[in-house]
């Protein structure tokens, strides 16, 4: 399988504090990989070093056969290369449909037709926002909150979707919904890379895991070895 994301050897500080250490690993097109582990053992690091959120030490980040290393985060974005951010990070004063707009800005004004098609994807995704595009965004559920900023970044039809917790504060039965649309955004042509806490619906949804620890990769594997492994429950629950 053609590889559309690889990573090689990735380090990171925080001043004189080593957040990752000679981390490597990859997603292939079409695939949805799994980043698992505790607290703490370097997942988000990873997603935004990958986004160029947090400078490198060392080590290489190849996108689409292309070595993106020190690339700002719009070019990127310009690039199919788009983040779901933790905690979601929407524009509570504004409107769902504005929200959405905002994650079209890279797209000329001037494309109207482009971006209507774009917002009629999303909404053909999640129904509930063309009910309620003119409602401001933070009166909406915490689970409507966070499809709301996974639709924002398919505004521009990424080739590969960052996702940095996508499950969290949502309720189990808003999980289940969110990662079902998922996996329905995957099967119409996006990679997905996602960190998530809740290591059970991550491994029951990716074709593929990483599970890290403190700084490191400590396994990898298919959906089907990680789920058996004990080695797995032990990292997790420590």
């Amino acid at each position: 399988m053609k590889k559309i994301l690889e990573v090689v050897n990735l380090s990171v500080f925080y001043g004189t504090v080593r957040a990752l250490e000679d981390v490597s690993f990859h997603v292939n097109e079409g695939e949805i990989v799994a980043m698992i582990g505790p607290n703490g053992a370097g997942k988000s690091t990873t997603l935004k070093s990958i986004c160029g959120l947090v400078p490198i030490k060392e080590g290489t980040i190849n996108y689409k056969e292309q070595v993106i290393n020190g690339l700002m985060p719009d070019a990127l974005v310009k690039k199919g290369l788009c983040l779901a951010p933790e905690n979601r990070h929407i524009f509570s004063s504004m409107t769902v449909l504005e929200n959405l707009e905002m994650g079209a800005y890279t797209i000329p004004r001037k494309e109207k037709t482009l971006i209507k098609e774009r917002l009629e994807s999303v909404f053909q995704l999640f129904p509930v926002f063309a009910e309620r595009k003119y409602q401001k965004a933070g009166t909406l559920s915490t689970g409507e909150q966070q499809m709301l900023a996974i639709g924002r970044a398919l505004m521009l039809k990424p080739s590969l979707l960052l996702l940095d917790e996508p499950s969290s504060g949502l309720s189990p039965n808003y999980v289940e919904i969110v990662f079902k649309k998922l996996q329905e955004i995957n099967k119409a042509g996006t990679s997905i890379l996602l960190v998530e806490q809740n290591a059970s619906i991550a491994l029951r949804t990716c074709d593929r895991g990483y599970v890290f620890d403190i700084g490191t990769i400590a396994l990898e594997g298919s959906r089907e070895l990680l789920l058996k492994d004990e080695q797995v429950k032990k990292i997790l629950i420590g």
